[in-house]
């Protein structure tokens, strides 16, 4: 007997709209490399220009909830730590861990660097590549944290500026009691106000995924990718040892979870940072993958996610800076010794802290190059693909700051087992967060 299935089932099969999230992000890369191919074969100017502005309304879009969420996100889990035992000690482990995978990470790098050794043989000159106009600094990470005032810090985007304002403002309320209610009512209510609008930002992710990898494609050829292959094949293949060979062992040992499943639950996420290049803009949905899929209680994300957002940064701040540095001493003519080694990974990881308020990769490569020595107009070299570098560097980013957070919170026992085993549900609009009852959150001893 043959079945038939209804017009009205093969039509909901055929609708876009009712495909699966992460189906419709695949859909619009794939939309995204035609159009940047077409632009690029066809040099229309209107094409690429198109493909540019619809990415970076995305991008905005996407930044423009950030400030809003994590203030009043880390006010309220603050206000809520009442209800945690431990704190302390999670936002320790928390930090321990961050440090561990980093060292790991820059490892990678270092070794994949001597390994592929991608500057030799590299005829490039640093005569006239510019030197970048952001440097890092060691006193960076306290000017950077602690904000000038505090309407500089929502306008800046500085997200550790408002964890920190999140932080303060929390504490008090906790010392004030009852008084602080209706505050504390107010920012509940901004909070889901502000989840409630984001969902609809999240749900243009294919348009926007589109537009920046049509961008990226119309943009860069393999002309200028041809003189830096080895180096780009070597930070892939080192971003993905971390993400594929590294997070799922500890996963697995560290963990004792199920490292297939991690990944099919926060896949959305790691899309999203991959064609948004950003970890800061694909914040708000980490922190729904981590609480909604992965089983990690709110209470304990809401610090682990945005702190994870300006710190944990594994491919900008680890295998990245190793690799570049180890480019650009080899084509200098550079010899790098034990102790230069030993100097990258020590800047990789407490480097990246150093640089939370700032920008990006370019000012934590210049700060490894600065420590080592070696000329700051080598990261010029690099800036005209540092584009295509970023996509997986902060696909690398955001499953780093997902990987920790579960950990932890399974090595305390406050994990949601049957959250993350459960099947991976389709993403919804957020609903109000329920009324939190004392000892909601146990913490085991």
């Amino acid at each position: 007997m043959v079945l038939l299935s209804s017009p009205s089932s093969r039509s909901r099969a055929l609708n876009p709209a009712r495909w699966s999230f992460g189906v419709q992000i695949l859909l619009g890369l794939v939309v995204g490399i035609a159009a940047g191919f077409l632009a690029r074969a066809t040099g229309s100017a209107w094409l690429t220009s198109t493909l540019t502005q619809v990415g970076s309304i995305f991008v905005q879009l996407l930044k423009l909830a950030v400030p809003p969420l994590v203030f009043t996100a880390v006010l309220v889990s603050v206000a809520g730590l009442r209800h945690v035992t431990n704190a302390a000690r999670l936002a320790g482990r928390t930090l321990l861990w961050f440090l561990a995978t980093a060292l790991i990470a820059v490892a990678v790098g270092i070794v994949l660097g001597l390994i592929t050794n991608p500057g030799r043989g590299v005829e490039l000159t640093l005569v006239g590549a510019k030197t970048p106009d952001s440097k890092g600094g060691w006193t960076d990470f306290l000017t950077g944290i602690i904000p000038t005032n505090v309407v500089g810090a929502f306008t800046g985007n500085n997200v550790l500026q408002l964890v920190f304002l999140g932080a303060v403002l929390g504490v008090a309320a906790l010392k004030l009691g009852e008084r602080a209610k209706p505050f504390l009512t107010l920012a509940e209510s901004v909070l889901e106000l502000v989840q409630k609008a984001l969902w609809w930002v999240i749900r243009l992710a294919p348009i926007g995924t589109a537009g920046l990898i049509g961008k990226a494609i119309a943009s860069y050829g393999w002309g200028l990718l041809r003189p830096l292959a080895t180096f780009t094949i070597a930070v892939y293949a080192g971003c993905l040892i971390v993400m594929v060979v590294v997070y799922p062992i500890l996963l697995r040992v560290v963990g004792g979870v199920n490292p297939l499943r991690f990944y099919a639950k926060a896949w959305p996420a790691v899309e999203l940072a991959f064609v948004s290049r950003s970890s800061i803009g694909t914040m708000p949905l980490t922190q729904r993958m981590v609480t909604e899929r992965l089983g990690v209680p709110r209470e304990y994300a809401s610090f682990a996610v945005p702190f994870g957002a300006t710190t944990k940064m594994d491919g900008c701040a680890a295998v990245y800076p190793a690799l570049a540095a180890i480019f650009v001493a080899q084509i200098t003519g550079t010899h790098l010794d034990l102790r230069d080694y030993l100097l990258i990974a020590f800047v990789s990881v407490v480097g990246s802290a150093a640089t939370a308020g700032l920008t990006g990769a370019i000012v934590m490569l210049t700060l490894t190059l600065s420590t080592l020595g070696l000329p700051l107009a080598g990261a010029g070299l690099l800036l005209a693909i540092d584009p295509i570098l970023d996509m997986i560097r902060t696909a690398t980013n955001v499953a780093g700051q997902m990987v920790v957070p579960v950990l932890v919170a399974k090595r305390e026992g406050i994990l949601d087992q049957e959250t993350f085993d459960a099947p991976s549900a389709p993403l919804t609009a957020p609903e109000p967060e329920p009324e939190r009852e004392a000892e909601k959150v146990p913490v085991a001893a």
